[in-house]
């Protein structure tokens, strides 16, 4: 017969207990692995948040963990104003347009690697600026290093006697091949494969065009296609 009892319940743990344990796993894990997850959270959010938004983020307990505080307030990368934490970031910028006016002020080129972190879409407002040719980006053949430098006609470019001398005293080879063969001794690769294209010129019984004397002047395309040249070398 009933009781009138109803069978006990089995008991159910937590739904929160894979976070909790998550929470705990965060909060003994070593001060500089806290303290990465909370620069992560400030940099992706570029927001001020306080000690408790942060925990409530990531779950590192900045109030609790004295040392984790301690590092943060004194990190390079991090802002305390008193009561809140943000990302700093070396130049403090917003959008492209103060990029460009930043890199402007840099006629000798600034280091990308200085520019990267200033905003999330700072290196897709690079290769835009670069697109539409307001800025080049070159690479730093000794530190191997990108350097922004702004394409700005307004900018005084000095160039030393040496390398005047250097330039005008360079002498190309006349065949493509060799010109090729002397860009991949030095490391670089050429835009161009002449041997490739007479291969296939041959194979489809294309004759090679007959080579021609070009008389030595400048052409209307070349004077303005360099017109910043004889500034420069004069």
């Amino acid at each position: 017969p009933s009781n009138g009892k109803s069978p006990a319940q089995p008991i159910k743990f937590s739904n929160d207990t894979e976070r909790l344990q998550h929470i705990n796993s965060v909060r003994k894990a070593p001060v500089g692995a806290q303290i990465k997850r909370v620069i992560d959270l400030l940099y992706e959010t570029r927001q001020t948040l306080t000690p408790d938004q942060i925990n409530e983020s990531c779950y590192v307990d900045v109030i609790a963990n004295k040392a984790v505080f301690d590092s943060l307030r004194n990190n390079p990368k991090v802002k305390f104003d008193g009561k809140a934490f943000s990302y700093k970031s070396k130049h403090d910028l917003k959008d492209k347009s103060q990029l460009l006016v930043l890199i402007r002020k840099f006629p000798e080129g600034i280091a990308v690697i200085d520019l990267k972190d200033a905003y999330p879409s700072v290196m897709e407002d690079l290769q835009s600026l670069k697109g539409s040719g307001q800025i080049w980006l070159l690479s730093n053949l000794d530190s191997q290093e990108d350097i922004a430098y702004p394409n700005d006609p307004r900018a005084v470019i000095k160039v030393d006697d040496d390398l005047k001398q250097l330039f005008r005293g360079i002498e190309l080879p006349r065949d493509m091949l060799d010109i090729e063969k002397d860009l991949q001794k030095n490391g670089m690769k050429p835009a161009t494969n002449t041997a490739k294209r007479k291969a296939t010129a041959q194979v489809n019984g294309i004759p090679p065009k007959p080579k021609t004397k070009k008389k030595h002047e400048i052409s209307k395309r070349t004077k303005l296609t360099n017109a910043h040249l004889p500034e420069l070398f004069q």
